[in-house]
């Protein structure tokens, strides 16, 4: 089956199950998030999708908010506990281990921008799960992640939620 398949499909499960939107929103995100697990699931179209379905559907959009944002703070979570229990010997695991550039741009956007790296490198792609890692790699402190951490994920759902949802009601879909 093939990524526009599974798109598909994943919308139609939100279409037909509605009240588990917000579980279906917050999975996505969760594996969008993990260092691992992103590289895998591709969720930011699906996500986008959803967020287009939101006025269509009667969806409520702040419980997707929430649920795309607590997916996300937990993925990144589980991404910066990785890091901090196995330091540098994760970028040797497969699948990191075949992706070396992911690891050194998320380096060098953590060691440039600190803290700022963790809030920005949610924004993109690929490097929205290895910033994370690198952060415990680096022994970021845990409370200063999970700030900076929280902040992004309620930023990244807004931005990437919010157009979709807002759209679609403008022209009355």
């Amino acid at each position: 089956m093939n990524f526009e398949a599974n798109q598909s499909a994943i919308v139609e499960l939100v279409r037909q199950n509605q009240s588990w939107a917000p579980f279906i929103v917050a999975a996505l995100a969760f594996g969008e998030s993990v260092a691992f697990l992103s590289l895998f699931v591709p969720a930011t179209v699906i996500l986008i999708a959803i967020s287009a379905f939101i006025g269509v559907a009667d969806l409520e959009f702040w419980p997707l908010w929430l649920s795309a944002a607590v997916g996300a703070a937990i993925g990144d979570m589980v991404s910066y506990a990785l890091g901090r229990r196995f330091k540098t010997s994760i970028y040797k695991m497969w699948p990191l281990s075949t992706h070396p550039q992911l690891v050194g741009k998320g380096e060098r956007l953590f060691c440039r921008h600190g803290l700022w790296g963790v809030f920005i490198g949610r924004f993109f792609g690929p490097a929205r799960a290895v910033v994370p890692l690198v952060a415990g790699v680096f022994g970021m402190q845990v409370p200063l992640f999970m700030a900076v951490n929280i902040a992004s994920a309620l930023v990244w759902a807004f931005a990437l939620l919010a157009p979709g949802a807002g759209l679609s009601e403008y022209l009355g879909w």
